[in-house]
């Protein structure tokens, strides 16, 4: 397991809020000088992305703050919480974009074509470079991700503006503006789909996706003076830090201290899982125990 370079994602985020901040205004001029939905509509998604950034830097901030005495586990879920209010913002620009384009279908409007095309393919570039800074930390971190999900469906906006605005240029069909908005829109739904599922399990304390359940109970269970394992609990604390916890019953012919080190260096090195609490029940004793 990489170690998370949290300097470098919190720089990352930082150059990311800086440059679709300008950029939102830039577009939102744009759309509303172009009378261009699709701009507009990009416009909008980037005030999304600057929340999301914004969002994002917080709670790297306090995701990396201490545990204490009342929050054991420090604030790892922070990032969590972050990531399913991006995923649902996301859901609700796609509300806005399809409200919006069937209003523009039903009654079609003159679009700017050549404003268009020049102030989607500077959003286009930003979205490149933010893109390209976020991507490389998405994976060791749903927050992250869901940051980075929200740049990459705007650079896909980006692109169906650049679009649009080429056909409006050459062939004058300005129904193209309101149809590309509602790409987009998929676009952003489908992308925003995933995180907020991975978001709800981590809450839920579901079992993360890479651990079976099952086959972690019988390689425990095959642990040479193991007996049975059960109250077997396996849930997320952020991305990539897993926790368990479980008791077995040993039957005595191997040292406790030593059947513990076995079962966390199982955990570790095959499910990735990092924070292990095992409690052992001696077998003589489970069965000395009279019945109520």
């Amino acid at each position: 397991m990489h170690a998370r370079d949290h300097a470098g994602e919190r720089a990352a985020v930082r150059t990311g809020l800086a440059v679709s901040s300008g950029l939102f205004l830039v577009e939102l001029v744009g759309g509303w000088v172009t009378n261009s939905l699709a701009l507009m509509t990009d416009a909008m998604h980037m005030l999304s992305d600057v929340g999301a950034l914004g969002l994002t830097l917080f709670a790297l901030w306090i995701g990396a703050r201490p545990a204490s005495a009342s929050k054991t586990f420090g604030y790892y879920r922070a990032e969590i919480l972050a990531a399913l209010v991006n995923g649902v913002v996301l859901w609700v620009v796609v509300i806005f974009i399809v409200r919006e384009a069937w209003e523009r279908l039903s009654e079609p409007q003159p679009v700017m074509g050549p404003g268009l095309v020049v102030i989607a393919l500077a959003g286009l570039a930003v979205n490149v470079f933010v893109a390209r800074r976020l991507r490389g930390h998405s994976h060791g971190s749903l927050n992250l991700r869901g940051a980075y999900l929200h740049v990459l469906s705007d650079l896909l906006g980006s692109i169906g503006a650049v679009v649009a605005g080429l056909v409006i240029v050459t062939t004058g069909w300005t129904l193209v503006d309101p149809l590309v908005s509602v790409g987009i829109a998929v676009l952003i739904l489908f992308s925003s789909w995933q995180l907020v599922r991975e978001a709800v399990d981590v809450l839920m304390e579901a079992v993360p996706a890479h651990v079976d359940a099952d086959e972690l109970q019988r390689r425990l269970e095959a642990i040479p003076g193991t007996v049975e394992v059960h109250e077997l609990h396996v849930w997320s604390l952020t991305t990539g830090r897993c926790a368990l916890s479980a008791h077995a019953v040993i039957d005595g012919t191997v040292h406790g201290d030593d059947l513990l080190a076995e079962m966390s260096d199982l955990c570790a090195d095959h499910f990735r899982i990092e924070h292990v609490t095992i409690q052992l029940e001696h077998k003589s004793r489970r069965h000395a125990e009279p019945d109520h």
